[in-house]
């Protein structure tokens, strides 16, 4: 009897293996070496980051909340709070038409400045948006999270990429910005613009980082910098790595400013 050849895996076809823990190292390298293919090959050089709570509306579906919100009642008051809130996600739409329209006249042939977010809902979705609608090319860094499924329809198909791993889709954000607008938002944030901070601060990160804190309001009642730099616990100057304002048009005037000084002729991603 002619005994049965035994089927053959070849190791990268074997996802029990690419699964494992001792295959971590080949899954780290593939959020890497995947959306760095893909960026080359669109010859996007360099991004615009944009950060952001995912839970801020658009003006349109916060006016529709307040509408059906009953009035007296918790519901109104987040309605009426979202409706304020409102504001950032139009200033981001804003400013990032503004800056794509700018970019794209930048080079015909490389794609500078792209409006990069993290690909979700709420700021994400406007700075995507206005980007989108200045028929620019424009990346959503997703994460996987156990959330609720959104739809961000305005990230360019082909530079739309999800991540398993936090520090991964964090690398991605610096690596290729030369600018990022942190507008209001929670611990996911936070989280970011203090590591940006950080890079920066201890010079880890050795390009210029043009920085804006979008929403005076919310910045100063969130994070007290000037308190920290009152005990001690950073420098002044450290105070001065980022730009606070509340206008699109001085965002849009400093971060074009601090791009042509700085990065214009330096393109390509850098640490």
């Amino acid at each position: 009897m002619t005994e049965r050849k035994r089927g053959q895996t070849k190791a990268y076809q074997n996802t029990g293996f690419l699964n494992s823990k001792d295959a971590r190292a080949l899954r780290i390298l593939s959020e890497y070496l995947e959306p760095k293919s893909r960026f080359d090959h669109h010859r996007v050089d360099d991004t615009i980051v944009f950060m952001g709570s995912a839970r801020i509306k658009s003006r349109e579906d916060a006016e529709e909340m307040a509408r059906k919100a009953k009035t007296g009642g918790k519901d109104s008051e987040r309605a009426q709070m979202a409706v304020k809130m409102s504001v950032y996600y139009e200033a981001a739409r804003e400013l990032a038409t503004r800056l794509t329209k700018w970019s794209k006249e930048l080079d015909h042939e490389e794609r500078r400045f792209v409006v990069c977010t993290g690909g979700g809902p709420g700021i994400m979705e406007a700075a995507n948006r206005g980007a989108a609608e200045a028929q620019g090319m424009n990346v959503g860094l997703t994460i996987s999270i156990p959330i609720e499924e959104f739809d961000n329809r305005y990230v360019t198909r082909e530079l739309a990429f999800h991540f398993h791993y936090f520090f991964m889709r964090k690398f991605w954000f610096a690596y290729l910005a030369k600018a990022v607008i942190v507008f209001p938002g929670g611990y996911g944030t936070l989280d970011e613009l203090f590591e940006l901070l950080t890079l920066v601060q201890t010079r880890k990160m050795s390009k210029p980082m043009p920085i804006v804190l979008f929403g005076t309001e919310y910045w100063r009642e969130v994070i007290d910098f000037d308190a920290l730099a009152r005990h001690g616990t950073i420098d002044a100057k450290d105070i001065e790595l980022m730009h606070r304002t509340d206008s699109v048009d001085d965002a849009y005037d400093w971060i074009v400013r601090q791009l042509v000084e700085k990065a214009l002729g330096q393109p390509g991603a850098t640490l």
